[in-house]
């Protein structure tokens, strides 16, 4: 679809109302806020009327927003429809299951899963959507996707089902320019810094949309701290990279191996009651599962309860 699609439209309304603030909104949806503005009034002067009612937070579609909300919204299910129609003729005689996953997620977890599963249905086609959880949660409501697998299920949409596996733990990457930094040690003992002061650090960070994002933003606003980021990026891996290569502090899932080097930044495992994530895959509330469905839940229950308890 051009960027200019409906769908994209309704992704931007959807996040300008989440965050009542264009700046904010523009920031998560990674376009620049002059354009989310010129998007928004395009379309208001082409329907001569105001979508969002800015006059006081948080923002409110207006009456006739609604309207063209519900509009948008017609649109992508019939949109979707329409794909599992093509999709379903394309592939005449198989079984098509589309599953929504952060990239660096599943480069963990589905090698975990997807080798026994189609070992035993080998006729099965699969489809990978590798995007931000954010949009592959909207791809899952509108249908789009039958699951998304994920990370952090304390947000997920009441309209979907989950199974749910956790708790795993994260690790801090201290530098050697970091201030915390301890000379020679490659593991630092749990319990020896509070999250507050690992907070207060110069941080790299994954970009909002990301579940290990959220997180950490939530903790921010509890502690109250204003956070010196020194970079973001969508990509986990990249974080990693430029913490171990002291450019700040960052947090990694335990699904990221990191292998300790003195010399240059200490490991520290937060605990979990301060910090930690959980594994889930989900599906719409309204979708029936089949044999291969329920087949695809117990492949991803099984794969990564085998390697949780071959880290303990």
């Amino acid at each position: 679809m051009s960027q200019n699609s409906p769908q994209n439209t309704l992704y931007y309304i959807d996040a300008i109302l989440k965050y009542s603030n264009y700046g904010k909104a523009a920031k998560a949806l990674y376009v620049s806020q002059p354009y989310l503005t010129q998007v928004i009034k395009r379309v208001e002067k082409q329907l001569e009327c105001e979508l969002i009612n800015r006059s006081e937070l948080p923002y409110r579609l207006t009456e006739q927003g609604k309207i063209y909300y519900e509009y948008l919204t017609s649109l992508e299910n019939r949109y979707s429809r329409f794909l599992r129609e093509i999709s379903a003729i394309a592939n005449l005689g198989k079984q098509v299951i589309k599953i929504g996953i952060l990239p660096s997620l599943g480069t963990y977890l589905l090698p975990l899963l997807l080798p026994h599963f189609l070992k035993n249905y080998p006729d099965c086609k699969l489809e990978l959507s590798e995007d931000l959880p954010e949009k592959n949660e909207k791809r899952a409501l509108s249908g789009e996707l039958d699951f998304w697998i994920g990370q952090n299920s304390r947000n997920i949409s009441p309209n979907l089902s989950s199974t749910i596996l956790g708790k795993n733990s994260y690790s801090a990457i201290i530098p050697r320019s970091c201030t915390l930094y301890r000379e020679g040690v490659a593991i630092i003992d749990e319990g020896i810094y509070d999250m507050k002061t690992l907070l207060c650090q110069n941080l790299i960070l994954t970009r909002k949309g990301s579940s290990i994002r959220s997180q950490i933003d939530q903790l921010l606003s509890v502690y109250k701290i204003t956070p010196k980021i020194i970079l973001e990026s969508t990509e986990i891996h990249t974080i990693q990279k430029l913490a171990i290569n002291d450019m700040g502090l960052t947090f990694i899932p335990e699904s990221i191996i990191v292998a300790p080097c003195p010399e240059k930044y200490n490991l520290y495992q937060v605990p979990v009651d301060e910090l930690s994530l959980d594994f889930f895959i989900a599906y719409h509330s309204d979708r029936p599962l089949s044999e291969i469905d329920l087949a695809l839940i117990n492949a991803f229950s099984i794969g990564a309860e085998n390697d949780l308890n071959s880290g303990e």
